[in-house]
C-alpha cells in the first residue's frame, strides 16, 4: 500500500479520487509530503493521474460503563498542516501508531472529536464500519446501541456514517436512529488489488471538484450531487452471518438465537453477525426506504467472476490477471467492464459464460454463502451448490431443534 501502486490500481478500477490512508504512519506521511502535489485551492491532491484526499483511519480503546469500547474512526482533512497538528497533539496525548498502521490512543470516540473540532472544523469524522463486532460503534462485541451513546454531545459534528461491507443501505435504513447520517461506502482495503480497492465506493457529480465540495455533498445528504454508493452484496463481508470460524460454524440470527448465541460444537460464545446486530437494534420492517436515502448498486469484483469461469483457485492467479487485463485493454477499466459495456462488446472480447455473470452481476442476481467470524462470503455462481448449502443450513436447523429437545427433556 504506497501512493504509486494506489494510483495504478485505482486507473484499473476506474477510481478517480483515493483516500492516501493511514497519514499518521511516518513512512505513509512521508511518502504523502514527497508524492502527492496539492491541487490549488482545493484542499485535494494528485498524483500519477489521480486525485486524492488526506484521510485516515484511527483506534480509540476505553472503558465506558465498564464495558471495553474499541471503536475505528475516519478521518479526512484539507491539508498537510492539518494532519501535522493532529499528530502533534494526539501523540501528546499518548497516540501511537501501532503494528498496523492506524494511530491508537485511549480516549474517548466523544474526546476524539472534540479535540479534532478543536484543531479545525474543516476536519470530517465517519465511524468506520459502524457495525463490525470488535471495531464498530454499533458492533455486537465493544459497540455501543446508538451513535449518540458513542459520541455523546460530539453527534453534532458526525455526518455520515460508514456502512462497512457486512452491511448495505437497506439494513441501516432499518433504524430510524441513523436517518440524519449520511451512508458511505468505503472498500476498507488493505492491499491495493483491484478486489479489494473500490470494491466499495461513492458516486459523486460535482461542478466543481473540492474537499469542500465533497464534504458538503456529504453533510447535507445533497443527491444531486452524492449519486450513489457502489456496494458488494453484504453477504460478502467477513462479519454478515453469526458463527465461530475456529469450528466452522455459520448461522441465521434465527438458528443463532436458538441456540443461545453458543457454539453448537464447542459451546464457545459466537460472534455476532452484522445481520442479526442490526435485527437486535432495528424499528423498522425490511423494505423500508427513507424519503432522501441516497440509491446504491450491489457488485462483485470482476477478478471474483474471472476466477470462477476459469476454474483457478486463486484471485493471484495469472489466468485471472490476463483476462482481467485483457478486458481492461478494450474497456478502460474495471467498473465500465461490471456496469456499462454492451453485452454484444464484451461477448467479442472474452468467454460468453463470463459475460453471463457480468449480467447476473449488473443486475445483482449473484449468490452469495455469507461470510462469518472474519471470513469472507463465497459467491456461487453454481445454483446447484448454492442447493447443498441450503440443505446443510436444513440440517443444523434440525440439529438445533434435537440440541433443544433434549436440553428440555433433561430439565
Amino acid at each position: 500500500m504506497n501512493i504509486t501502486s494506489l494510483s495504478r490500481y485505482a486507473k484499473l478500477k476506474g477510481i478517480n479520487l483515493l483516500g492516501t490512508g493511514d497519514f499518521t504512519h511516518p513512512k505513509q506521511l512521508a511518502e504523502i509530503k514527497e508524492k502527492l502535489q496539492p491541487m490549488d485551492n482545493t484542499g485535494l491532491y494528485t498524483y500519477n493521474g489521480v486525485y486524492f484526499m488526506l484521510t485516515t483511519e484511527m483506534a480509540t480503546f476505553y472503558y465506558w460503563e465498564k464495558k471495553l469500547r474499541r471503536v475505528h474512526h475516519l478521518i479526512h482533512v484539507p491539508n498537510i498542516e492539518i494532519v501535522d497538528q493532529i499528530i502533534d497533539v494526539l501523540t501528546r496525548k499518548g497516540a501511537n501508531t501501532g503494528i498496523d498502521g492506524r494511530m491508537a490512543i485511549k480516549i474517548s470516540s466523544a474526546e476524539l472529536v472534540e479535540t479534532l473540532m478543536e484543531i479545525s472544523k474543516q476536519i470530517e469524522v465517519v465511524p468506520a464500519h459502524v457495525w463490525t463486532p470488535f471495531f464498530g460503534c454499533l458492533g455486537s462485541k465493544t459497540g455501543f446501541d446508538s451513535v449518540e451513546e458513542c459520541y455523546l454531545d460530539e453527534t453534532k459534528n458526525i455526518h455520515a456514517i460508514e456502512t462497512g461491507l457486512s452491511s448495505n443501505p437497506p439494513m441501516n435504513w432499518r433504524l430510524s436512529s441513523l436517518d440524519k447520517f449520511t451512508l458511505m461506502s468505503n472498500s476498507d482495503s488493505h492491499s491495493p488489488w483491484p478486489w479489494r480497492l473500490g470494491r466499495e465506493c461513492n458516486v459523486f457529480e460535482l461542478k466543481k471538484l473540492s474537499y469542500e465540495e465533497i464534504m458538503d455533498a456529504v453533510r447535507k445528504k445533497d443527491k444531486k450531487r452524492f449519486l450513489f454508493t457502489i456496494e458488494v452484496d453484504p453477504a460478502y463481508g467477513k462479519y454478515h452471518w453469526t458463527g465461530h470460524r475456529k469450528c466452522n460454524v455459520l448461522l441465521s440470527p434465527k438458528q443463532a438465537l436458538k441456540l443461545g448465541n453458543k457454539c453448537p460444537v464447542c459451546g464457545n460464545e459466537l460472534t455476532i453477525g452484522v445481520e442479526q446486530r442490526v435485527e437486535e437494534l432495528a424499528d423498522r420492517p425490511e423494505g423500508f426506504i427513507p424519503k432522501d436515502a441516497i440509491p446504491f448498486r450491489n457488485l462483485i469484483p470482476l477478478s471474483e467472476l474471472i476466477k470462477t469461469v476459469f476454474h483457478v483457485d486463486s484471485l493471484y492467479s495469472k489466468t485471472v490477471w490476463r483476462e482481467f487485463e485483457n478486458l481492461i485493454r478494450v474497456f478502460g477499466n474495471e467498473f465500465n467492464v461490471l456496469l456499462y459495456a454492451p453485452r454484444s462488446e464484451l461477448e467479442k472480447v472474452t468467454k460468453r459464460r463470463l459475460v453471463d455473470l457480468i449480467m447476473m452481476n449488473r443486475d445483482g442476481k449473484i449468490r452469495i454463502i455469507p461470510g462469518y467470524d472474519g471470513v469472507y462470503g463465497r459467491p456461487v455462481f453454481d445454483e446447484s451448490e448454492f442447493k447443498r448449502f441450503e440443505e446443510q443450513q436444513k440440517n443444523i436447523k434440525m440439529s438445533v431443534q434435537k440440541t433443544l429437545q433434549d436440553f428440555k427433556k433433561g430439565l
